[in-house]
């Protein structure tokens, strides 16, 4: 057992469920805001540790409402609203393979990274110009998620099919391309430091999660059109996980299996089918 697995067992139960559309929806904020003021973000919200020592300490939460793009025109506004569905639909994903736990870990452990690089950059090269966002974050999730799902199909432009695992080599080699034509300013210097925070995150979950089981994205809807039936042709759960007690009822999304190494018939979610403690009884 990892030390992930050890963590969720203490702390799974405070893990935020369905974590993606609170994400998104910090996105559709900074959206708002750069609609309304695109200089708002840069003089009030972003990520500057100068700031923040100063006493502006909100900065290392709303730094999350970063605007993913200019909205100031009808394309911008089609364009966000595109890259937000996807992201989402990565995210869901993401959960639903790793688990909410594990998924929540990967964002805080990745936030929590930005920030402290951030103020190290600062002490390295004080500069009240120092910025930093979640934008090398983001793309380190769809290397996850092609790790995951190295054969699902996306419509590049809508009409172009391709699979993901030659995306994720153009998303790879665009986060090296950036990482050599950053520059040698205090710009490039946040910029190598967030995309080799953002690459260290990505590995560490990575390794850790490497024997999962992997899920084909066409699972999802399944299951939750199944559950749903059992849901709408029984009263009662037909499911509870012996850990958290979460049943279909909870989670229209989750998988339940029986361990058979533990004696008797228990039943575990998929958060916690490989990292609970098995059940044995003391022989007489």
């Amino acid at each position: 057992m990892n030390f992930l697995d050890k963590l969720e067992q203490k702390f799974g139960r405070y893990a935020i469920r369905d974590l993606p559309r609170y994400i998104v929806g910090c996105y559709i904020i900074g959206a708002v805001i750069n609609l309304i003021d695109p200089d708002m973000y840069y003089s009030f919200l972003s990520l500057n540790p100068g700031m923040i020592l100063q006493g502006q300490v909100w900065r290392v939460v709303t730094f999350l409402f970063a605007p993913i793009v200019n909205m100031r025109s009808i394309i911008g506004i089609l364009f966000v609203a595109f890259v937000l569905m996807f992201y989402y639909y990565i995210c869901s994903s993401l959960e639903q393979a790793w688990g909410s736990f594990r998924f929540n870990m990967y964002m805080l452990t990745g936030i929590l990274g930005t920030i402290i690089g951030s103020f190290i950059v600062y002490a390295v090269a004080p500069s009240p110009y120092i910025m930093m966002d979640t934008y090398y974050l983001q793309l380190t999730l769809f290397l996850a998620y092609a790790c995951l799902f190295p054969d699902a199909q996306v419509l590049l432009y809508g009409i172009l099919p391709l699979k993901v695992k030659w995306i994720a080599y153009f998303d790879a080699a665009y986060l090296i391309y950036l990482f050599i034509s950053a520059g040698n300013g205090v710009y490039g210097f946040c910029s190598r430091i967030a995309i080799v925070i953002s690459l260290l995150n990505f590995l560490i979950y990575f390794l850790a999660g490497r024997n999962a089981r992997k899920y084909r994205p066409s699972e999802i809807k399944r299951k939750r059109k199944y559950v749903k039936h059992v849901k709408q042709s029984t009263s009662g759960a037909r499911h509870e996980c012996a850990v958290c007690h979460r049943t279909e009822l909870d989670d229209p999304t989750l998988e339940f299996r029986f361990c058979s190494k533990c004696d008797g018939n228990y039943e575990y979610c998929q958060d916690h089918l490989f990292t609970h403690t098995h059940v044995k009884k003391h022989k007489q």
